[in-house]
Order: structure tokens, then C-alpha cells, then sequence
């Protein structure tokens, strides 16, 4: 079948531009076979990263048609069955349900460099900033508990598998070239150090939580920089989920904080009581509550004041809060979770606290 490649090419400091390449391929082509043989037949100035080829590596993550992806995990008949409903004249007119070109039109793969990271050549970026802030949360276990050299740091199973699905994660970067967080905020670490850094708190061995879960609580620059777009998760080729991972950061933080240690920890406290109390969240409430601090914090207070009046003279300031019809299913459903996760933290002291030895 033909496939039209659009390369959205670029050298430091100069503007992308889009070259196309047409080639005769298998459905089952990987886009890096397809790379490769632009490379090697048709332009051998074409540049990108490549190594292992098997999805292990990492190194082969570019942007495939809007999204960042690995070029040796992708093949050509996927992505093309993935546009299809996306291009009109694109029809499927084989046997085995691959989709193929038609007299109407070739089916069209554009591949581009991944994003918040600049361009040194064509679809190979600079990762250094991408580095920098792995290596900013600590991803190691702490040594300092290891002063008995006779004795073993041993594991459970089930201490071990806490590990299995951060530990996934072959730091290929598409999490961060998708992360809208970091785009607007430079300072924030991005969903590949903050996955890696729940490997460090959910591991039985190191010795540093209670000091990593202070410096991952931070302002936006840790946990609470996450805008929860999803983005890390649905381009994850490992499955890391690392959204997943920053939010179980955050309960570890809420779980030893009360609301009065930062706004970040008062706004989700505060929306989950709201929405117990109500179903929903009571906005006079929640301005008041979360930027007020309930009327502790006058200076937050003062800067929402221009939206209230705002607001109230538009007639968009709510004067009432009727709680909706399933309030109180709502308030149950919270409570139990709320229940079931005190015990298991419960179970999981229990476990971890040594039998008396007796004598």
C-alpha cells in the first residue's frame, strides 16, 4: 500500500517546515521501519533518535499525527485504522479489514519532534530539561538506612509489587511532551519525575518519605502543579498511568496534613467535604473556605473580592445552595472510601511492625 509521510522538519533556531515522502509499505510496518527507510532510500540528511527497536529503550518517541508516541511500537495499519473515521475518502476496501489507499486519495501519517522540548534537528529534541527534573525529586532509594552490613533490606511480594508499575516506566519522555502543566509552568517537574517519585515513597526500603513527600508538596513545582489532563496517561506506551501515581503522591501529603498547611491541601479538602455536605460543591463556600481560609487569609480574601462583585453584579453570584437529589448517596459513598482506606493503612502498620520477641 502507499503512504504519504509528511516530516515536519526543523535545525536549531529556524522555523519547521513539512516535507513529504511516499512509500510503498506493509500494514505491519512500524512508522521507525518507515523512518528508516526514508533514511536509507530517499534522504539520508533525515534525523531521529533510535536504538532497541522493541519497545524498551525509549528512544525512538516522536509525535505521530498529534500525538506522542513510540515510533518502533506504532505500525502503519494501526495508526491509519486509528484515523480512519477521520478522513472521509479513506476507505477500507480489503478482506482482512486493514485499511488501504484508495483512487480518491493516500492515506496521510504526519510525524513531527515531541513537544516542550526544543528542536535540535528534525525529530530529535534537547532533553535535557526532561533529565533535570528526574533527577530533581531523588529517584534513588535512600542508602542511609544501610548501615548493618550483615543484614539484607528484604522485601515482601507484596511489598515488591507496589513497585511493578512505576517501574515500568523506560523514561521515553511522551508524558512530558503531552504535559499542559509543564507547558504553562516551566517550574513544575512533569508526570515522568513524579511517577518515578512515587517509586521512591511506595518503596519498603528507603528511608526518606517523610522528607520527599515535603519537597514533592511544594507549591506547582511537585504534585500540585498536575492539572490532571490525562494526557500522561492515555500516551503512556508502558501503561505507567503516571496521573495515577501523582494522585496517590497527593493522598500520601493529605493523609499527614491538616487544611491549614497550604491552600493546594485546603482546595482538596475542602471540595471533598463540600461535596459530602452537599453532593456538589457549594461555590459561596468554597472561595471563602479555600482562598479565604475562612476569613483567616484577608489578602487571599481581597483577591477574589473583584470576581464576587464581578459576578454579583452580573447576576451570576449564586444567593442560594440547594444539596442535589443524591446528596446523601454521595455523603455514603465518600464515607465508605474514606473508611475502607483508614483500614487498610491499619492493615498495613500491622504488617509492618515486628512481633515481640519473647524471652
Amino acid at each position: 500500500m502507499q503512504v504519504l509521510f509528511k516530516v515536519i522538519r526543523q535545525d536549531q533556531a529556524t522555523a519547521p517546515r513539512v516535507e513529504t515522502f511516499t512509500l510503498d509499505v506493509d500494514p505491519g510496518s512500524t512508522i521507525l521501519d518507515c523512518l528508516n527507510r526514508i533514511k536509507w532510500e530517499q534522504d539520508g540528511t533525515l534525523a531521529y533518535r533510535k536504538n532497541c527497536r522493541n519497545t524498551i529503550c525509549g528512544s525512538c518517541s516522536i509525535r505521530i499525527n498529534g500525538r506522542s508516541a513510540l515510533a518502533c511500537k506504532e505500525n502503519v495499519g494501526s495508526e491509519l485504522a486509528r484515523l480512519h473515521q477521520s478522513m472521509p475518502n479513506f476507505v477500507d476496501n480489503t478482506t482482512d479489514g486493514t485499511p488501504q489507499d484508495t483512487a480518491e486519495t493516500i492515506p496521510t501519517i504526519t510525524v513531527a519532534p515531541m513537544g516542550n522540548m526544543p528542536v535540535i534537528k528534525d525529530l530529535v529534541v534537547d532533553m535535557q530539561s526532561f533529565w533535570s527534573n528526574l533527577k530533581a525529586i531523588d529517584p534513588y532509594v535512600s542508602t542511609a538506612a544501610r548501615q548493618i552490613p550483615e543484614r539484607e533490606f528484604l522485601q515482601t511480594p507484596e511489598e515488591r509489587a507496589k513497585l511493578n508499575q512505576t517501574g515500568n516506566c523506560i523514561l521515553c519522555g511522551a508524558c512530558y511532551s503531552e504535559c499542559n502543566a509543564y507547558e504553562v509552568n516551566p517550574n513544575f517537574v512533569g508526570p515522568h519525575a513524579l511517577a518515578k517519585a512515587y517509586r521512591m515513597v511506595a518503596d519498603s526500603r528507603d528511608d526518606e518519605t517523610e522528607a520527599r513527600l515535603e519537597k514533592y508538596n511544594q507549591g506547582t513545582d511537585g504534585v500540585w502543579g498536575c492539572t490532571r489532563c490525562y494526557f500522561c496517561n492515555s500516551v503512556c506506551p508502558m501503561e505507567v498511568a503516571p496521573m495515577d501515581q501523582i494522585s496517590k503522591i497527593k493522598s500520601e501529603i493529605l493523609d499527614r496534613k491538616t487544611d491549614q498547611s497550604s491552600r493546594s491541601i485546603r482546595h482538596r479538602k475542602t471540595l471533598i467535604e463540600l461535596v459530602k455536605q452537599g453532593g456538589w460543591i457549594d461555590e459561596r463556600q468554597f472561595g471563602l473556605k479555600v482562598m479565604g481560609n475562612s476569613f483567616r487569609d484577608l489578602k487571599g480574601l481581597a483577591s477574589i473580592s473583584p470576581l464576587g462583585l464581578r459576578m454579583a453584579v452580573k447576576g451570576k453570584f449564586p444567593l442560594s445552595f440547594e444539596p442535589s437529589e443524591g446528596a446523601a448517596t454521595v455523603r455514603s459513598l465518600i464515607e465508605s472510601v474514606q473508611t475502607l482506606e483508614a483500614s487498610n493503612v491499619q492493615l498495613e502498620t500491622l504488617a509492618e511492625t515486628p512481633e515481640p520477641v519473647g524471652g
